[in-house]
């Protein structure tokens, strides 16, 4: 009883003593600002977009240290907080006669607001007369909106250099795509610290700024869904639709292929493209082999129709995550926008593939007893509670991406909880699960980023958008169509995720300028030109990558001229059909 009493006792303390903590630091804040006058705005680049972390500074002549500090926020946006007194003569000495005076009741004439950050042109804005009267009697003043310009200096050209230099790297595949980013990553860093005491204009950005480039958004929704689709491939449902869909066919060629062309796009639009076509190359190879006609004649269509159907929903390509994590689109936005023109595009693909490959097809053998034998086998679901649970788990998060935007719930947060949920319903290894997750894939996006901020950082971005902008000027259809098939062209040359990464800033530009483009159409062209533009060829998205090293490793090895032979009609075919949806939707 005692020590429940002194319990209680110091519990009240406590709370008493938080308390008056609080309602002292208020009243201390209330006494500083109670009179003091404000000076607030708001600083953006030439592209309207908002300056972050420059320094504003309230000067007053003949004095070094600046009456008032502060730097932008997110927004731009920054307040300037006067100090209820100022000191009068020589501040900067310890000398006799310098007084102390109450700010409102002294305040020099010529001041002047000094803004300045890395990369742009150093400003200073003098003050009238007449707002430092207003500034006197205590008013608060809202300075208009500040343009910076941009400051080319030799951080430019590095950082400019660096980018190039990665996408060579991960375009040659001189080194792997994560080691490719890490080289980038470090070159920056080694120029921003190492290069900086030397010479100031060597300077790109700081650790914590490279750090507020990465979208952890992007991070964490992929990590969640690599964690759910570890449980799935497990349960043996791709070697089963496999068999499904032999079985269906009779083992006829031209029905087969849009059956693994639809089977394989559908996958890849709410999995991961390269996940599903590390599954389907090994099955597709087999079947291929046994009915006596090449493997590419259904590998080529079907990496294809994972990179086209694949656009139709948010997390079929890592594209769409990097769009809509940017662009604030959600699951349902790319379903509804998106869909009627994928299935265009996939229609003309069939019809092409179909046309391409009609003499491969031709010389199937027909429906082999042993061949169904092997993928009856194979076909077998090996943990069927798991699909099971994975079906309802899988459903509950298409529910939440769906509607998960009336609530503000971000994708990441669905993957995670869905993930989550499934593990603690099966209870799996944990161990092996976190090692299902493939760190060197967000360790790449994660340099990624920061390598993409670096250009947009010292500005490459803002010239970019400048130049498309004047090129486009108020044209919401030229706008679309330039987006569209610049992504798509530059998508062949170009791994198309740090193409997007590169492009998102670009879009995000011309949408806020052009009359119209506030329904996000831009964003949607650039998710249908990066992702079908990777059709263009071998090293235009990730799994045509893994699609080639599997289909080496069995014999049947695709070279760069083979692919692109194949793919860049498609690419037109796909793109071209569209494009067509997309004007037709937002014009």
């Amino acid at each position: 009883m005692l020590k429940s009493s002194k319990l209680n006792l110091l519990i009240a303390l406590l709370i008493g003593i938080i308390l008056a903590l609080i309602f002292s630091n208020n009243s201390t804040q209330a006494q500083q600002t109670s009179n003091a006058p404000w000076i607030t705005g708001r600083v953006h680049d030439k592209q309207n977009q908002a300056v972050v972390g420059a320094t504003v500074a309230l000067i007053a002549p003949n004095k070094t240290e600046p009456l008032a500090e502060t730097t932008t926020q997110p927004d731009g946006r920054y307040a300037l907080v006067l100090p209820d007194t100022i000191i009068y003569g020589d501040a900067d000495k310890v000398s006799v006669g310098h007084i102390v005076l109450p700010l409102q009741d002294f305040l020099p004439n010529g001041l002047s607001i000094h803004i300045e950050r890395s990369h742009f042109k150093s400003t200073n804005l003098s003050l009238s007369e007449d707002i430092i009267k207003s500034l006197r009697s205590g008013s608060t003043l809202i300075i208009p909106d500040f343009t910076l310009q941009r400051h080319i200096n030799p951080a430019f050209w590095i950082a400019t250099l660096i980018f190039v230099v990665v996408l060579v790297f991960i375009a040659t595949g001189i080194f792997h795509n994560t080691l490719s980013a890490l080289i980038g990553v470090s070159l920056l860093f080694l120029a921003s610290y190492l290069g900086h005491p030397l010479y100031e204009g060597l300077f790109i950005f700081d650790f914590p700024a490279a750090l507020n480039y990465i979208d952890w958004n992007v991070i964490f929704l992929i990590m969640g869904m690599m964690i759910i689709i570890a449980v799935i491939e497990n349960t043996g449902i791709f070697q089963w639709l496999a068999f499904f869909a032999y079985r269906v066919s009779g083992g006829r060629m031209f029905v087969l292929l849009p059956i693994l062309m639809l089977i394989t796009g559908v996958a890849s639009a709410f999995l991961d493209n390269v996940t599903t076509m590390l599954l389907m190359t090994p099955i597709t190879v087999q079947i291929a082999i046994a009915v006596g006609i090449n493997p590419l004649a259904l590998l080529i269509p079907e990496v294809m129709a994972s990179n086209v159907i694949g656009v139709s929903t948010l997390v079929g390509t890592p594209t769409n995550i990097l769009i809509g994590s940017y662009g604030g689109i959600s699951f349902n936005d790319f379903m509804q926008n998106l869909t009627p023109g994928v299935l265009l595009a996939f229609v003309g693909l069939v019809i092409y593939s179909s046309l391409v490959y009609r003499k491969d097809l031709a010389k199937a053998h027909g429906t082999s007893e042993l061949l169904m034998e092997k993928l009856a086998e194979r076909g077998r679901i090996t943990e069927p509670g798991h699909l099971k649970k994975a079906g309802w788990v899988g459903a509950g998060m298409l529910i939440m991406f769906v509607f998960g935007e009336k609530i503000h719930l971000l994708p990441a947060v669905t993957a995670l909880i869905g993930a989550t949920a499934l593990m603690v319903w099966i209870k799996p290894n944990i161990d092996e699960m976190i090692e299902a997750v493939d760190w060197t894939t967000l360790v790449f996006f994660m340099s990624l980023f920061m390598v993409v901020g670096a250009i947009q950082e010292v500005g490459l971005i803002s010239y970019i958008a400048d130049s498309i902008g004047k090129l486009v000027g108020d044209n919401l259809m030229l706008a679309m169509l330039v987006v569209t098939w610049v992504s798509a062209i530059l998508s062949m040359l170009i791994a198309n995720i740090p193409f997007t990464a590169a492009m998102l800033p670009v879009v995000g530009y011309l949408t806020a300028t052009i009359p119209g483009a506030e329904n996000q159409a831009l964003f949607f062209c650039l998710s249908v030109g990066a992702a079908m533009g990777g059709n263009g060829s071998l090293i235009g998205a990730s799994a045509n990558m893994v699609t080639a090293g599997i289909s080496e490793a069995a014999g049947y090895p695709i070279s760069y001229s083979y692919f692109m032979k194949k793919g860049l009609p498609a690419l037109f075919i796909t793109v071209a059909l569209s494009s067509l949806w997309l004007l037709l939707r937002f014009l």
